[in-house]
Order: structure tokens, then C-alpha cells, then sequence
């Protein structure tokens, strides 16, 4: 045998670390342990602290639970007004997330305003009331919630959960209503300037309320917040329990 053919048990190693590492054995009279690829490297990065993407890490994943007994009066009546300030939480929204808003005579209820951008869609929405081009969406809709643990909830915490500002956003109307009750697996706003802020605000819901994510679904947040991850978890909102009116 040539000491050309000739294997050294320090080459063997070698040999069998590239194997572990891409699957497939390469080996030179050159290769070193310094030219190796380092796994630690090719790992992605911790989440940084109080971000979406940290928290997305600690939501409990299991399977979607089946819609029996879901109906939107399981969550009180619509737009009650949890907050006691005299206004139901639709007009608290508007009034909140529109310009150049006009309100009624009552002090509450909003029959115009400018909605610039739509988080959706990006375009400018004028809101004419009985006109409206303008729903306000729930973040974490309210039959996925329910398929995710709301249906153990008291009535309270349905309540609590269905007017929560944190969950609440000003939309586009048809395109809210393409979404449905789907989930950050299934869709995600037209407007990609704002899915980040889109499924961190989901996160922070989610984590507040202590909703469970499927599996599909953690992967597609983690996906969207790996390309922003310094987006914050969101906080605020309601308390999570609201009293029958």
C-alpha cells in the first residue's frame, strides 16, 4: 500500500464528522477540523427578549379542537360596553383607529371618519356610517378562538375576549371578510408591510388569554417574525374577565 492510501486515524474522524454533519463522506489529505462547518453557527438566533417571536416559542401546540357549539352569542352580545364609559366597543374603535372622526350627537357614535392606511390593504377607506366600507376584525377571530380554548372559558372571559382592544382592528370589509376565522397558517394581510405587526398582535392575544396554536400555525408565525424579529409583544388592552351587563 502507497502511504498515499494510506488513512490517518486523525483523517478518519474527520471522515466521520462530515458524514454526521452533511450525510455524505468526503475525505482529503487536506481537510481540518477548522474548515469544518460549525452547527452552532447555522442555528438561528434566540429571539430577543419581550418579542413576539420569543413568545411564539411558548405558546402550548396541539391540534384544533372541533367547532361544536360555536356561535358568536357564546361571546356575549356584540360590541357590549366593557369598559363602562358609556360607548359600545365598535364605536371605541373606530373613534380610536380612524381620523377626521365625526361623532353623534350622543358622544359615542362615529358617522365618519378616514381610515389611512388600512392595515390590510394599504389604500385609504373612507367611512361613512350606513355606508361603511369598514369592519372591525378581531385579531384571533372568535371561532378559532373557540376551537383553541375559548369554549371552556366562563362567559365572562368570552366577553372580556371579544371586546379586548388588543384584539380589535379597523379593516378593510371585504377583505376581512375573505379572512374568516382563519389563522396565521391559513391567512395573512394582503399588505405585507404590516404582517408582522399582524401576527405579533396575535401572539400577544393568544399569550394573554392563554389560547393554544396548532402546530401549522406556530410554524407560519415563526416564519413571518423571523423577518422582524425585534417586534415587540404587545401588551394592554382589558382585563380578561368582563361582568354581565
Amino acid at each position: 500500500m502507497k502511504p498515499s492510501d494510506t488513512v490517518s486515524p486523525r483523517n478518519r474522524l474527520l471522515a466521520l464528522v462530515t458524514v454526521a454533519l452533511t450525510g455524505s463522506l468526503v475525505l482529503t489529505g487536506c481537510d481540518s477540523l477548522d474548515e469544518l462547518p460549525d452547527p452552532a453557527r447555522s442555528e438561528a438566533a434566540p429571539a430577543p427578549g419581550g418579542s413576539a417571536l420569543q413568545a411564539v416559542e411558548g405558546l402550548t401546540v396541539k391540534g384544533r379542537a372541533p367547532k361544536t357549539g360555536y356561535d358568536r352569542s357564546e361571546f356575549g352580545s356584540a360590541w357590549a360596553d366593557t369598559d363602562h364609559n358609556g360607548c359600545g366597543t365598535r364605536d371605541d374603535i373606530l373613534a380610536d383607529q380612524l381620523d377626521d372622526v365625526s361623532r353623534d350627537s350622543d358622544g359615542c357614535t362615529v358617522l365618519s371618519g378616514v381610515l389611512d392606511p388600512d392595515p390590510y390593504t394599504g389604500t385609504r377607506i373612507q367611512f361613512q356610517r350606513g355606508r361603511s366600507k369598514v369592519d372591525i376584525d378581531h385579531l384571533v377571530a372568535l371561532s378559532d378562538a373557540w376551537q383553541k380554548g375559548a369554549q371552556k372559558w366562563s362567559d365572562g372571559k368570552r366577553r372580556a375576549f371579544a371586546n379586548d382592544p388588543l384584539n380589535l382592528v379597523a379593516a378593510d370589509s371585504s377583505t376581512n371578510r375573505r379572512k374568516g376565522d382563519g389563522d396565521t397558517a391559513t391567512w395573512l394581510p394582503p399588505n405585507k408591510d404590516y404582517r408582522c405587526a399582524y401576527v405579533a398582535g396575535q401572539v400577544s392575544v393568544k399569550k394573554k388569554y392563554g389560547l393554544w396554536v396548532t402546530q401549522a400555525e406556530q410554524d407560519a408565525m415563526t416564519d413571518v417574525l423571523r423577518t422582524c424579529p425585534q417586534e415587540k409583544l404587545l401588551a394592554g388592552g382589558n382585563p380578561t374577565d368582563a361582568p354581565a351587563r
